[in-house]
Formats: C-alpha cells, structure tokens, sequence
C-alpha cells in the first residue's frame, strides 16, 4: 500500500486525465450536441473493466462506461492488443441507446494492457427512421439506427475500414458523426498520455496498486457516510405520462430504498413492464439515476469509481421498463432515467427529509429537428432542455440549470441559427412555474422557434404535462410542461407531450418546461424572497396572492404587510392539511 501523500496524489492526478479527455472533447467535436450541450462522458479503467476516474461530465454516464467495457472484454478475452480500439454501441450488449457511441483504447506498458482510456458520445445521427435517431415513438430497436455489436475499430493500430465505411454510408451527417469519433479517439491518446506518464513514475504494477487503492478508497468513504444514516426502508411511486404510443396511459415508476448498516439497496420492482414507446431504460442507465441520487445524500463528495457502486445494490428485474429486454425500442431512453431519478429521490426523502430536494423539471426535455434544405444537403438541430431543480430544504430551487442527473449546457443561440435553418424567437424564464413553498422551486424556461427551411421532422421527447413535478413538505407541485404550435395567433394549438411530426415552413413550435416543485409551507415564505421574486419578475402579483397568500401592488410591486398578514391567516384557516408530497393532475 502506498503512503497517504502518494494515494491523494495519485488520485488527484488519475482524476485529473478523465477530466483532460473531457477538456479534448469540448474543445475538438464537431457537433453542437457535444461542443455545446456536452452530452458525453470520459473516463480512466483498470485492466477488469472497472472504474478507476470519471472527468467531469454526466451523472448519467456513471456506471455505463464500466457495464459496456467489460461486456467488450467479456467479447474479446485476450484478443486485445497494443493499437487496439474498442467500440459498441448497442443497448442489449453493453450499451445504453444507440446513439451513445463507447470508444475504449488499452493503455499497455510491460506487454500487458494496464488500464483503458473510455469514452461515450451522444451523436447526432446514427440512421434510423428518423433523423437523429432518437424519436419517442419507435416500436423496435431496429428502427432506432445502425446497431453496433463490440468491435474494433482499430486493430493493432490499423483502422476497421469496413465498419468506418458501414457508419459512413448508415449516417445523415457522416462528416460530423466521424469527426466527433476522432474526438474520441483524441481524447483516449491524451489518457494514454497521462497514464504512460503515471507508468513512468510509479512502475506498472505501481499503478495497478493504486488504482485498487483509489477504489477502495471511494468504498470506505461510500460505507462510511452511509453508516451515519439511520436505517430504514421506504417506497415511492411516480408516473410518467405516457409513451405516446399508447396516449394518456400512464407508466407506473416504483422505487425502494432499502438501508441497512453501511449499504444501500434501491430496488425498482413494481415498476411497469416495458412498455411499446422508445423509452424503455437499460439497466446501466437505471443504475446510473439510482447511483446519482443515493451519492447526493452522502455527506462526502468521494471520487466517482467502482468503490462507491460496491456499497450500493441495485435491483431492476428484466422485462420492466427500467431493465428492458430485446427488441424494445430505448432511442428515448433519457425520459426514463431522468424520472427515474427524481422517483428514487422521493423514497430517500421519506427516509431523510433534510436532506432531499423536491422534484425538478422532469428530464430534460429532447427536441429535434432534421431534413434537407433546397440543395438535398441535410440539417440535423439535436438538444436538450433543462430548466430548473426542486426547492431544497434550506433554499430555492435554481432557476435555469440542468438537472443534477443531466449535467448539460445550454446551446447557445446563435450557433443553433448558424448550422441550422432555425430561427429562435425567444429564450426565457416563464414566471410562476416554480412551485410554491417556503423554499420554491426552479422556475421554467421556454424557447420558441420558426421553421425557415421547407419542411422538417420534429421529435420531442418530453414528460411532466400530466403529471407535475412533485412538491415536498406542504410545497406545491411545479407547473406543468407545454408544447405549442403557432403560439399566439388564432391557429394555437397544443400538441401532445411527445410527437413526431412535419413542421413546414414558417410554422413555430414553442416548448414550456416544466417548473419544479417547492418545499415546506408557501405562507411560511419569507417576504423579503416574494418581494425579491416579485421584483425580478418570478412572480406575479396574482401569483403571490394565490400562492403565497400575498398582496402586492403597484410597478415596481410593494407588499402590504397588513393585508398579507390577514389573507394569510384566512387561508390557512381554509384550506386543507397539506400532503407531504404534493402531486396535482395539471390544469
């Protein structure tokens, strides 16, 4: 076992390659989805596969990387060699939805493969029905895209020409899907690097040591911050709205939590079978939103590796729509997961209240526009939407952040107008979407665009419209999400939660994200923060009146403390016991 000073530093500096390779990515790709969302992960493994560092990235990604490796080495044995790259994509061996593509590079030193180099990327395109490859409404996984098996996509540091080809001739956007795999592969030779460079300094199996050492590390601090927790046992149920296959059926999400001494047990049985729509998780994925929530209720933010996961079981029986089987379509996945983990959030909150916040904006949202424009040359727009977190027991919900489990930027602008034929007509928050409490939640954005190309298909993969964010406490669920074509003319029409359809020239789609839920008692709120809100804008002088039992006029909006004081009093006197979740079916 190396010193202590030597293990931190080794830690710090494994830590520091996985976040080098996410720099390497942000600052070479070629997509908007990866340059300016920055929906993909990076990642250093030991020799089994194992976790050993994740640079900064997605809460999403946090056991994937080290199920589709080892599902790779499992393929290959030791058929591994030096100029080996390894890649897959495919959700049913290893992968999560088929646009996340893995690229893994051994990282070899005394004729053995010492540790991997891992990434995964979200892309813009890999074939399928539609473009971006991601619609909500796939029945099968053959329909979603090119399927990748684990292969290689170099061998002994000559490139699989037939399988580059077979991407190139599969994808809509070839240049930009290529050269975000170049990305990849460049960030994997900066871990390489990085790793030689450890090699070099402490020795082979120096390395191999403290890699264990740093897993190890993580397990203690995992068990030990679980030890201080009070043991229990609690179940939580939540819906999505539907699959847009079969509209307006609800999907039920069942999650317990189950802790004893110094380990977890989070167990999704109950949940509903797997369902027709695309939103069907793959276990890695379920884990993934299990992992996140669990390590937010942790007291020590330990490195993320295979040790924190050893303290953590997870439960997903197969078949169920948080561990789905062959053929179900998953392209949509992302839905799932991120309702995943606000529904294990709600059954550690049962457990330990002051530690948990309320239910954030459900996802994000996935929108996507593709076609051709006059010249046949193909457009794809891919993002995602995040608006805002539930209130915290101490504080507000952030207003315009993505949600913990999401972890993206927002796309800016004026790049989505430059490579697309899109016009943004606006980008704001929209006030009194945050759920009401002493601590609101996160208010919700919205964003309008105007089709300037002939026609395109747009896909949203959205949620929360019938089933809003929940409130904690006596706090007040946040508002519902909308999709709306044609806002504001007399052609209006509100569209369902997840669509695809043609939007033609000049059309306009608007997409309202949901607000989050607040927390703890609205008429205990402190006026000083509604006079702040109501200044900014957050809230209206209705809103105040109805949520918060306050009244306030004039511009800018003053409080009169008297006539708060009484309406107040009248409401409570009025209203009933308040749940301590809050869900309301939207209006």
């Amino acid at each position: 076992m190396s010193d202590p000073v030597t293990a931190e530093l080794f830690r710090n500096s494994v830590t520091a390659i996985g976040d080098e390779m996410a720099l390497t990515i942000y600052r070479t790709a070629y997509s908007g989805v990866l340059k300016n969302i920055m929906d993909y992960s990076t990642a250093v493994c030991d020799a089994d596969g194992r976790l050993v560092a994740q640079g900064l990235s997605l809460p999403g990604h946090l056991c994937s990387i080290p199920v589709a490796l080892q599902a790779t080495l499992r393929h290959f044995g030791d058929d591994i060699a030096e100029g080996d790259v390894l890649t897959l994509n495919d959700p049913y061996d290893g992968g999560m939805h088929l646009p996340d593509i893995f690229i893994f590079a051994p990282i070899f030193a005394e004729g053995r493969p010492v540790a991997y180099a891992a990434t995964i990327c979200h892309h813009t395109d890999v074939g399928g029905r539609v473009p971006g490859s991601n619609a909500s409404d796939s029945t099968e996984i053959y329909a979603e895209g090119l399927r990748i098996p684990p292969l290689k996509l170099y061998e002994r540091g000559a490139p699989n020409r037939t399988l580059f080809r077979m991407i190139e001739r599969n994808v809509r956007l070839p240049g930009r899907v290529l050269g975000d795999i170049r990305s990849q592969l460049a960030a994997c030779a900066i871990a390489e690097r990085g790793m030689l460079d450890l090699i070099a300094r402490y020795g082979a199996d120096g390395v191999v040591s403290m890699m264990n050492e740093t897993m190890d590390h993580s397990e203690r601090l995992a068990r030990h911050c679980l030890s201080e927790l009070p043991d229990g046992e609690a179940t939580f149920t939540d819906w999505i709205d539907d699959d847009q296959i079969d509209e307006g059926v609800p999907i039920k999400l069942v999650c317990t939590v189950r802790k004893r001494g110094d380990s977890m047990q989070v167990d999704w049985t109950g949940s509903n079978p797997q369902v027709k729509g695309a939103i069907n998780n793959t276990w890695s994925y379920t884990a993934a939103a299990s992992f996140t929530a669990v390590k937010s209720v942790m007291s020590v933010n330990m490195p993320n590796n295979d040790g924190v996961f050893r303290a953590v079981e997870v439960i997903a029986p197969k078949g169920t729509i948080m561990n789905a089987l062959p053929p179900a379509a998953c392209a949509a996945r992302g839905l799932t997961g991120f309702r995943a983990a606000d529904c294990a959030f709600g059954a550690l909150a049962m457990l330990y209240p002051d530690r948990v916040f309320a239910a954030s904006d459900g996802g994000n949202t996935g929108i996507t526009i593709g076609g051709y424009d006059a010249d046949r040359k193909p457009f794809i727009y891919v993002d995602f939407l995040s608006a805002a977190w539930g209130a915290r027991p101490w504080a507000d919900g952030i207003d315009c952040n993505t949600t913990m489990f999401a972890n993206m930027a927002s796309f800016s602008i004026e790049v989505i107008e430059a490579e697309n034929p899109l016009e943004v007509l606006d980008y704001g928050m929209v006030p009194d979407t945050g759920g009401a409490g002493l601590y609101r939640g996160g208010m919700s954005l919205s964003r309008t665009w105007r089709m300037l190309a002939d026609e395109g298909i747009l896909q949203v993969r959205a949620d929360r419209q019938a089933h809003r964010p929940y409130g904690l406490q006596g706090g007040y669920p946040g508002a519902a999400g909308r999709n709306l074509l044609d806002p504001g003319t007399p052609g209006e029409r509100k569209l369902h939660a997840k669509l695809t359809m043609t939007l033609r020239r000049g059309e306009v789609f608007r997409h309202d994200l949901p607000g989050g839920g607040g927390w703890g008692d609205p008429l205990d709120r402190d006026l000083a923060l509604v006079a702040k809100d109501l200044r900014d804008g957050l809230v209206t002088i209705a809103g105040a009146a109805r949520d918060y039992g306050v009244v306030a006029a004039g511009d800018p909006p003053v409080i009169d403390e008297a006539a708060t004081g009484a309406l107040r009093a009248r409401l409570r006197a009025t209203r009933a016991p308040a749940p301590a979740v809050a869900w309301q079916p939207a209006v």
